[in-house]
């Protein structure tokens, strides 16, 4: 195991009416930019409990906040703000607002260009937040993680701090009830991956995060398989819960973690619009067959403890790709291009090309994904 210094600050406040709590979290005098994105929490009633738990504080609303936050639009929230002289963010709405927020958060404390943020510069300081999650995935709501777009230069880029972990994060599972299909499944999808890329690297590192992220892999899982309970409460607390745990940082400490898949992932979204989700599940079982050599072993584990499978070696290892294969398609997730919308027959040669301007090669836990093993994932990925 890794030396690690671990400590999670943001206050959970999980179950049903929690958001009425929003009162008390907040200073009194605080003046405060209430960011979300389209209008669905206008229509869910999650609107109607937070403005009447911040009854008497005074609010600033933005809305529009993309699903790939955009630069641009993330500007003209720190305008309002600093027009209004808010000094405390509440993000209502799912990772892609919370995201944003959070570099609102930096930005607001920032001296320099706010792009700095997202180039290098670390922040040293920012406004406090919080937020209220309308969408379990990303566990942004209690990490220091945020992932920023830029239209212009078709880029999609992520920067971490301390100071940018929430305050307090509200968790209502009865929110997520109102939630389509596809947002559900997206969720799900996300958190998996999230889990998968801190325990699919190096076997034999910690007993108590392998173990875990098991747990976590094994609720998700199940809740795959139990998808038409995807109303009962039940099943929204553990996927609402699960989808926290899978990246609140907890099951990373001291462990050597890849992120592959969501590098590439990134630059499917930036270039074609493709759900965040859809693109770690159109990645990753191309990714896992060509490191497969490197990840034998965890693949391995992985079949026989999550997914049941029997055997040893190499072919249970094959046998553990075909089964998150069949996972992902029993889910209505893509598993390669042609599961997909996009229609580009230089796509592999498009995403590599993008992956060296971005500098993100090479990838993986050891580094040994190269241009030309990318290549390969990347001609498997967009059969």
């Amino acid at each position: 195991m890794r030396n690690f210094s671990y400590c999670n600050p943001t206050r959970i406040l999980f179950g049903a009416g929690q958001i009425a709590s929003l009162g008390q979290l907040i200073p009194a005098d605080s003046r405060v930019l209430v960011t979300h994105g389209g209008g669905s929490i206008l229509q869910n009633g999650v609107w109607q409990q937070v403005e009447q738990a911040l009854a008497g504080h005074r609010i600033s609303r933005f809305a529009g906040i993309e699903a790939n936050p955009q630069y641009t639009t993330l500007l003209r929230a720190v305008d309002q703000a600093r027009r209004e002289h808010c000094d405390f963010i509440l993000a209502v709405g799912d990772g892609a607002v919370i995201d944003g927020s959070k570099f609102i958060a930096a930005a607001l404390a920032y001296p320099g260009e706010p792009f700095d943020l997202l180039s290098g510069s670390k922040p040293k300081a920012a406004v406090p937040m919080g937020c209220v999650l309308t969408l379990a995935a990303t566990g942004s709501e209690s990490n220091v993680n945020s992932v920023v777009s830029r239209r212009a230069t078709g880029e999609k880029l992520a920067f971490a701090s301390e100071h940018v972990y929430p305050r307090f994060a509200v968790l209502d599972p009865s929110v997520l009830a109102s939630l389509p299909d596809r947002q559900l499944v997206n969720g799900l999808a996300d958190a998996f991956v999230h889990v998968c890329e801190q325990y699919l690297t190096q076997p034999g590192q910690t007993p108590v995060q392998t173990g875990y992220a098991e747990v976590l892999l094994n609720t998700l899982h199940d809740l795959a398989q139990r998808f038409d309970m995807r109303r009962e409460p039940e099943w929204l607390e553990s996927l609402m819960w699960s989808a926290n745990q899978a990246l609140n940082g907890l099951i990373g400490q001291g462990v050597v973690q890849d992120w592959a898949t969501h590098r590439i992932g990134h630059e499917f979204t930036a270039r074609y619009g493709l759900d965040h989700a859809r693109t770690l599940t159109l990645v990753q079982p191309a990714l896992l067959r060509e490191t497969l050599p490197e990840k034998q072993a965890r693949l391995e584990r992985m079949g026989a403890r999550v997914f049941g499978l029997t055997g040893e070696g190499e072919q249970l290892a094959r046998g553990t790709i075909v089964a998150l294969e069949a996972f992902y398609r029993a889910l209505g997730l893509p598993v390669c291009l042609r599961d997909t919308d996009i229609e580009d027959v230089d796509c592999a040669s498009h995403i590599l090309e993008a992956l060296k301007q971005h500098n993100m090669l090479p990838l993986g836990e050891s580094g040994c994904i190269d241009a030309e093993r990318a290549a390969r994932i990347l001609a498997d990925a967009c059969r």
